[in-house]
């Protein structure tokens, strides 16, 4: 629901009734994840989505449907091969809706904070005894939350604790529990769905090719900050679509802001003057990724440096340079694209390669430490 935060405020704001439906839990090759959310108003507007197209118009008349009786109704969606005009997805997969009306409660409280960019958790039960389906707590990163879930007294500090936890690695997803609160009791299951500030892009030289990574950049939903030590390049004028223009040398800024486990580095000064003590620094940062555009010449230099300067070779590995995935690339907008996919590709744990003949699945995540690596899969 949290992806749909800021419309949804504004009915909130506006005094307008809606219902939500949100997507719970999938299976196989399903086209959106948990916390995918539509909505739908009492004058019949409706926004977001659960299913790229889909399954949209059954779920639109679920949501009526909500807003008319009141009650929280969880309905499955499976293929829809063999009967034409059944409702389903063409996709093969599976997935599980949550359709509840919203009036009041601390989805107002979520929403304001989702649309200000505070860290905040919306856990919700999802599965287990009806009278408890669709109780809901917000969730702070101190671990206060507010709402009640109902049922055993336990069960709230346990679910807070549970959702705590997911908001610290800015997970959405779910967890079963005890009704009773414990690992023992008759199964819930949570919907946890985290709310966290943007993830930072910070691209490092300002060049027309930082322009555009910029904006795709913000595509991606990054909060994108452009640094460069030259005032006569790092201006507004150059970079309006930036979230923020710092002027300074780039490795005197990284020691100076916060990164974290979601932070993209991009170096695109190719300037050993710049790029040795920023790599030096930034290869040694718990960040998800760090890239430097060069030519394999100038990629071999760098690393001599480098090397030279203490930076080893397990630090070596983890710079992606030359910069981006192997698109053919030649203007901005393209070199940015690639940046911008071999982003992703880190991100999410794909291969780079066509979906064309390939067996690899379309839609996958990797496990994640917190520092950013990936981890390995339990």
């Amino acid at each position: 629901m949290l992806d749909i935060a800021e419309e949804l405020h504004r009915w909130v704001e506006q005094g307008r009734a809606f219902a939500v439906a949100t997507v719970v839990a999938v299976g196989g090759s399903a086209p959106r994840q948990p916390g995918a959310a539509l909505a739908v108003d009492s004058e019949g507007t409706a926004i977001g989505s659960v299913s790229g197209g889909c399954v949209e118009g059954a779920v639109y008349d679920l949501c009526v449907q909500a807003l008319e009786d009141g009650r929280t109704v969880v309905e499955r969606f499976g293929y829809s091969d063999e009967d034409a005009f059944a409702v389903g997805l063409t996709c093969g997969g599976i997935i599980d809706i949550l359709v509840t009306p919203v009036r009041g409660g601390v989805f107002p409280a979520a929403l304001a904070a989702a649309v200000s960019g505070e860290a905040a958790a919306l856990a919700r039960i999802v599965s287990g005894p009806e009278e408890l389906m669709g109780q809901t707590l917000l969730v702070h990163p101190d671990g206060s939350y507010e709402g009640k879930l109902g049922g055993h007294p336990e069960l709230d500090r346990t679910a807070a604790g549970e959702a705590r936890a997911m908001l610290d690695a800015g997970r959405t997803g779910t967890v079963g529990i005890g009704e009773d609160g414990s690992r023992c009791g008759q199964p819930l299951t949570l919907l946890v769905e985290s709310s966290v500030p943007a993830p930072r892009m910070i691209v490092f030289g300002a060049i027309d090719f930082a322009a555009a990574l910029v904006r795709v950049g913000k595509l991606l939903g990054y909060h994108v900050t452009v640094c460069d030590a030259r005032p006569v390049f790092a201006t507004r004028a150059r970079f309006p679509e930036a979230d923020e223009i710092v002027v300074e040398w780039p490795h005197r800024y990284l020691a100076s802001t916060e990164v974290d486990g979601r932070t993209a580095l991009c170096v695109l000064t190719h300037d050993a003057k710049f790029d040795v003590p920023l790599l030096q620094a930034a290869l040694r940062l718990p960040v998800a990724y760090i890239g430097a555009m060069g030519s394999r010449r100038t990629h071999e230099d760098r690393n001599e440096r480098l090397r030279e300067v203490g930076v080893t070779e397990l630090e070596l590995a983890r710079l992606r340079s030359p910069i981006g995935l192997d698109l053919g690339a030649r203007t901005p907008e393209e070199t940015a694209l690639s940046i911008g996919a071999e982003i992703v590709a880190n991100r999410r744990g794909g291969s780079g390669v066509s979906l064309t003949g390939a067996h690899t699945p379309i839609h996958h995540d990797v496990p994640r430490e917190p520092d950013g690596r990936i981890g390995s899969v339990a």
